[in-house]
């Protein structure tokens, strides 16, 4: 696992760009506490089922036909990471800390595609779908989700609990143990909920979190 993270910190400083800070270094994160800022690669965890938000490059057979996102079993899949970018248009740049409310977007660093969601209905429940969408050139608003951070935190850190709502459709993104029989067997399904449930918490988990950053 430590192997891993030390890969992926070199990934990020080769791959990411780090021209708008000073950062002193990224931290391999395993424990609770660590700010989470922009540029951040992360895995999110379902608080109830502790699966990870997983995409790959296998499009759903029904509703939009785009990337699926599921959630997955196993901790050390390399699809489970997901890159912290704020929405299109702010002066937001990496290494700046994300309050509550802050309308963000997760980036898939597998695929480069968006953590997106629409009024589609997805393949098991029939609530919304959650897909991946687009690429480094091509975002919008279905990619926007607020952070609803739970307690009495102001600014995202890891092991806390949060909710993200879907800006365009207003549904949290949800998982649930109504797994997949087939392409992903095994995998759960993850979609929107518009109701505020106990299976649509999630907890930032394992990933490579870049400081603060201190502007010039």
């Amino acid at each position: 696992m430590a192997i891993g993270f030390f890969s992926l910190a070199i990934f990020l400083f080769l791959g990411l760009d780090l021209h708008q800070g000073s950062p002193s270094s990224a931290s391999a994160a395993s424990s609770e506490g660590v700010e989470i800022t922009y540029g951040t690669v992360l895995k999110l965890m379902h608080e109830k089922t502790k699966f990870r938000l997983h995409s790959h490059d296998v499009p759903y057979g029904s509703g939009s036909g785009q990337q699926s996102v599921t959630g997955y079993p196993n901790v050390d899949d390399a699809n489970s990471y997901w890159i912290v970018r704020p929405e299109l248009g702010t002066s937001a740049k990496q290494g700046d800390p994300i309050k509550s409310g802050t309308i963000i977007r997760f980036q898939h660093m597998g695929t480069r595609k968006w953590l997106h969601s629409h009024l589609h209905a997805s393949p098991i429940s029939g609530n919304l779908e959650v897909s991946c969408f687009g690429d480094d050139s091509n975002s919008d608003t279905g990619d926007y989700w607020k952070l609803v951070i739970e307690g009495s935190g102001k600014t995202w850190k890891q092991g806390q609990r949060i909710r993200l709502q879907h800006v365009d459709t207003g549904g949290y993104l949800h998982s649930h143990n109504k797994k997949y029989s087939r392409t992903a067997g095994g995998q759960q399904e993850v979609c929107g909920v518009r109701e505020k449930r106990a299976d649509n918490v999630w907890l930032a988990a394992e990933g490579v979190y870049l400081p603060v950053m201190e502007t010039k």
